[in-house]
Formats: C-alpha cells, structure tokens, sequence
C-alpha cells in the first residue's frame, strides 16, 4: 500500500520537474525568437543592401539627389563628368553624368548592356543607370584610389611597389579573362588602358568603362569593324591598320601587353622627350632583353627585378604583331602566376623596324592632333 506521503512527494517532484521543463523550453523559444529577429534584420539588411547593388533605373531627380546637387566633382574627361555621391543606405558611389550631345547614344547602352550583367571582383560594379530623354548617367561602385595611371605615370618613380604591380597585373589580366571566357558571350573590351583600370582602398584592380566594348559568340572568329576603336598606344596593329581582316579577341590581349610595358617602364610607351633609342619603349625594351642587357640598376631587390623582367616579358608575348602569336588571356594568366625562370623571351613583336616606327609614329601623330579615341561609326 502506497502512502498519501510518497504520492504527494512524487507529484511535488513531478510539478517541480514539468516547471523546470516549461522555464527551459520558454527560455530556448524567446532565445531563440531574439536570434530569428536579428537574423531577419540581418536578412533585411542583406537584401536592401542587394536591391541597391543591382542595375538599377533611377531617375534625375535621383540623381541630383545622391550627389548631393552635384556638388563634389570627382573629375571630367570627353564623356562627361564624374561625381562622387551616396546611396540611401550610405554606400559610397561614382555618378559619371554624360554629355548631352554625346554620340547617338551608342556608348551608354554598351556600358549598361555588358557591364549591368556581369559580375566579377576585377570587372567594376554598375549599380544603376539614369535615362530620361538626353539625360543619362551611369552609377558605379566608388573606388577611392582613383586609377591606375595616377600612380605609373609618377615623375618619382614607381611608388607602389613591384609586388603590388605584380598583383594589379595579375588581377587585371583575370579580369580580361573573365570578360573573354567566362561570361555567356565573348566581351571585346577594346579600350584596355591604365585610365580605364580603378583601383579600390586595397588596390585590387577593377576594369571599367564599356562604352567601346563588343559582345561575339565564342565560336566566332572575330568581329568585323568598319572603323578603329579604342586610345591610340593601345590599339593592336590589326585594329588600327585594318590588314588582318576580323578582329579577334587578342586585340584586348595586345592592350594589356602595352598596358603592362607602361607599369614597368613608368612611362608612355611613347615619349619624344626621352632620349632618341627610348622614344618607343617597348622596341627599346625588347632589344636589351634579348641582348642579355641589365637594365634594372635602378631596382635594388633581387625578387623586384624578377618581377619586373617577368612583366616585361609577358607583355612583349601579348603584343606580338601577329594576333595567332599572342597567347590568350588564360595563359597569360599562367604565365604571371608561374616561375619566372619558365618564361622564354618571345620572338621579336615587330616583323621589322619600319612596323614599329609605323605604329609610334601615328600613335605620336594622332597624340599631336588630340585624337585620344577613334570610335568606329556604325
């Protein structure tokens, strides 16, 4: 026979256990409220943050609005001229504002078609567009370093430092890549050139301004021009002389290669003012690398010179006359992330002097005449 004590006793302990068990499990479900309450405004933050990094259609009125009336002018080219502004939720952009009476419009729905889809940590981000009548802008990511031709083009000399050229080098020349091969259809960029690579607070390179740029399959052999497109000292040979018939891919392939002899040199790749056998510096380069010539005095650490011989031979690869000589974006690629000791000095990039006085004399000519830009008319 049980007693009433022991019932008692056992129905104290059972309560006392069920409150234990109602505290425990309240306690877990408000915890466990707070957690999915910050969860969801962290969810929240995340996509507004998401909805404004997407190409978005603002309007002028926005515009105006986001640089603050248009009141810190981040600088001004034939284009247009871009402002610094600020999104709502306080993300820094750059609001380049175009001419009104610029083109047919042909640039800016290059710039939104290419550059509004893709999505690379080398490519520069579109957040959005404005396009009310002939007004139009294009809204980027801000990037406070400017570009890179602010820093390679310096009278004292490289102030980066070797090691972060070498890793702009390599981030731009992924970045390329990414716009030959890895997007549903080949991008052309066609204007590769130190003032079109920005530079973001660590330095990473991003590719910007598409308004030259053209979409091909990737079975296509190349696109057909009706006229040169690009800055003179960049445009490959077969885009400036028209003698190869379509123009490929490694038309991008040779800018970079020019791009890439202006880090090392620190200079124009053409310069009158230099002495005489320097004037074009890629000829004057190629010719003591292959002569076995030391011609880094200047760079005091072993591992800096590596570098430097590294870029300069991968840049007299891309810039071969020929575009089946160039290597595509992936190798060179390959080439920048390789040993140094692997790389062979390529083949003289000029089938003989007078095709390197033809391509400096009308870059030097065309500089003269204050044609940056020959833009091919449809």
């Amino acid at each position: 026979m049980i007693s009433h004590g022991s019932s008692n006793g056992s129905m104290i302990a059972g309560g006392a256990l069920c409150s234990f068990v109602f505290v425990i499990t309240f306690a877990a479900i408000f915890v466990l409220c707070i957690i999915d309450k910050e969860n969801l405004k962290k969810i929240e933050k995340f996509l507004e943050d998401y909805r404004a990094l997407k190409p978005t259609r603002f309007s002028y009125s926005d515009i105006r609005r986001i640089t603050h009336q248009f009141s810190e002018k981040l600088g001004e080219g034939g284009y247009g001229i871009v402002y610094k502004g600020k999104l709502s939720n306080e993300i820094n952009v750059a609001v380049k504002v175009l001419h009104n009476s610029k083109g047919n419009g042909e640039e800016f729905v290059n710039e939104v078609g290419t550059i509004g889809r893709i999505h690379h940590v080398n490519v520069v981000r579109l957040i959005g567009f404005c396009a009310e009548g002939f007004r139009r802008a294009l809204v980027y990511e801000f990037l406070p370093n400017d570009s890179l031709e602010k820093f390679i083009f310096q009278a004292e000399g490289n102030s980066l430092g070797w090691e972060k050229l070498r890793h702009i080098a390599l981030g731009i020349a992924k970045g390329i890549e990414y716009l030959h091969q890895g997007c549903d259809q080949r991008i052309i960029h066609f204007d590769i050139k130190p003032h079109n690579i920005l530079l973001d607070h660590n330095f990473n390179p991003k590719i910007c301004d598409f308004g030259l740029a053209k979409l091909c399959s990737k079975k296509q052999s190349g696109v057909t021009m009706t006229a040169a497109r690009g800055t003179m000292g960049y445009i490959a040979p077969e885009v400036l002389l028209r003698t190869f018939g379509k123009v490929s891919y490694k038309s991008d392939v040779y800018s970079f290669g020019m791009l890439l002899l202006e880090m090392v040199g620190g200079r124009k790749n053409v310069d009158e003012t230099v002495n005489t056998s320097q004037v074009y510096f890629p000829q004057w380069i190629y010719t003591h690398l292959n002569g076995g010539e030391d011609i880094w005095e200047r760079i005091e650490e072993a591992e800096d010179e590596n570098i430097a011989r590294k870029l300069s031979i991968v840049g007299l690869w891309c810039i071969q006359w020929h575009p089946s000589d160039r290597p595509s974006m992936k190798q060179v690629v390959q080439m920048l992330e390789g040993d140094e000791d692997n790389l062979t000095m390529p083949p003289n990039p000029f089938p003989d002097t007078n095709a390197a006085n033809s391509i400096a004399g009308i870059t030097e000519r065309c500089h003269q005449m204050e044609l940056p830009l020959i833009i091919e008319s449809e």
